[in-house]
């Protein structure tokens, strides 16, 4: 035993102390951690700049840039994404056929906000480069005909859910636009349209007090989104029933919602967020009194005036589902101008709405049909909630 370095006693006594740095450096480095983390909690989240942070303005300008993006779609037949349910073969029939009006933008839902954003563009600015044209096509498309054919697809049982309820949404975000529309021609479109948004609204009586839980997405289902277009239309339109429900369902759904996990979005495909849509419709049916309290419960961290949170990124505008995450941009916008016009002590959430329109908005014209079929709407409905009235 004479060539050991160390007696046996020595060797204990090295190792007991080597374990007790070993022991004291570890706790340190989890303490150091755990610090961080801590930190980061804390902390707001930086924001990623656009390189152009020029506001856009809602112009003449602009309305006969982005009116190109419609145009280019509604009367556009193919590609089309039908979402059809077959009952036999005598269902195979082409887009135009089945929906005579909506046929265009790729699937029926962009077709119907991509209506919305000719009348919503022509109402706001009647002198536009191509606002014969745009009448032409409205009288052409949006007549009688063809919207008993378009009504006759929705009353077919086996299309009880089709649609249900981003397409419905927007369908009377449509109608309810042309009855605001101080035009005879909109006056006359809404008549017109009247039969489908009337079974759209019957629809919405059936349907919402079956719906036991809301669906919270970042996609067309999410509920809080297919309420807040149908409260808007209930109001204007003094649809009681419809609006009643709409207030009492939002209420079961969100009242007692607290703490929203706004730090788990976004996901990889969403254009909408979950959280904020349902504070665009909590702030629609709660009183002024009742939704800053609801509010501060629900988001606490949106009334600080450095509230921040990263833009969406997007990878390849491409692909027809990353580039939903333009549209998440565009409604984050929407949402932060509509809280901050009705609640000024959130104005500061403007800025932060620019940015986001800012991000997004360079993409749109010259885009690829996968997001120019339908940012468009998103990025008009983002300008109008910014309108100071």
């Amino acid at each position: 035993m004479k060539n050991n370095f160390f007696s046996a006693p020595a060797t204990l006594e090295l190792c007991t102390k080597g374990l007790a740095i070993l022991s004291l450096v570890t706790l340190s480095l989890l303490l150091a951690q755990n610090s961080l983390a801590a930190n980061s909690i804390n902390e707001t989240p930086s924001r990623v700049k656009p390189s152009n942070t020029a506001k856009p303005r809602f112009s003449l300008s602009e309305a006969n840039k982005l009116v190109q993006l419609p145009l280019a779609c509604v009367e556009h037949q193919y590609p089309n994404k039908l979402q059809q349910t077959l009952a036999s073969s005598e269902d195979l029939k082409s887009p135009k056929e089945l929906h005579p009006i909506f046929y265009g933008c790729f699937d029926w839902h962009s077709a119907a906000h991509g209506y919305w954003s000719l009348v919503t563009l022509l109402k706001n600015f009647p002198e536009l480069d191509k606002g014969e044209e745009i009448r032409a096509l409205l009288v052409r498309n949006i007549t009688a005909e063809k919207v008993a054919i378009e009504l006759d697809y929705f009353e077919k049982k086996i299309n009880k859910s089709f649609e249900r309820t981003y397409g419905w949404a927007w369908l009377l975000k449509l109608s309810d636009t042309l009855s605001q529309w101080d035009d005879p021609l909109g006056q006359s479109l809404v008549k017109t349209l009247e039969p489908l948004s009337s079974d759209i609204t019957s629809k919405y009586i059936a349907f919402l007090p079956k719906l036991v839980y809301p669906i919270r997405v970042g996609e067309h289902t999410n509920t809080a989104f297919g309420l807040s277009f149908a409260y808007d239309y209930a109001v204007n339109s003094k649809k009681q029933e419809l609006q009643e429900l709409i207030a009492s369902r939002a209420l079961n759904f969100f009242q007692d919602d607290t703490n929203c996990p706004i730090d788990w979005e976004p996901s990889g495909f969403d254009f909408l967020s979950p959280c904020f849509e349902e504070v665009d419709i909590m702030r629609r049916v709660l009183s002024t009194t009742e939704f800053p309290e609801w509010l501060d419960s629900f988001m606490p961290q949106l009334s600080k005036k450095d509230f921040d949170i990263p833009i969406a990124e997007v990878s390849d505008r491409s692909d027809g589902k990353l580039v939903h995450l333009d549209g998440l941009n565009f409604s984050r916008a929407w949402v932060f101008y509509g809280l901050a016009k009705q609640y000024p002590q959130y104005a500061h959430l403007t800025d932060l709405a620019d940015l986001h329109m800012a991000a997004s908005y360079p993409n749109l014209v010259g885009d690829s049909y996968e997001g120019g079929h339908w940012l468009g709407s998103f990025a008009i409905n983002a300008l109008v909630e910014n309108i100071q009235e």
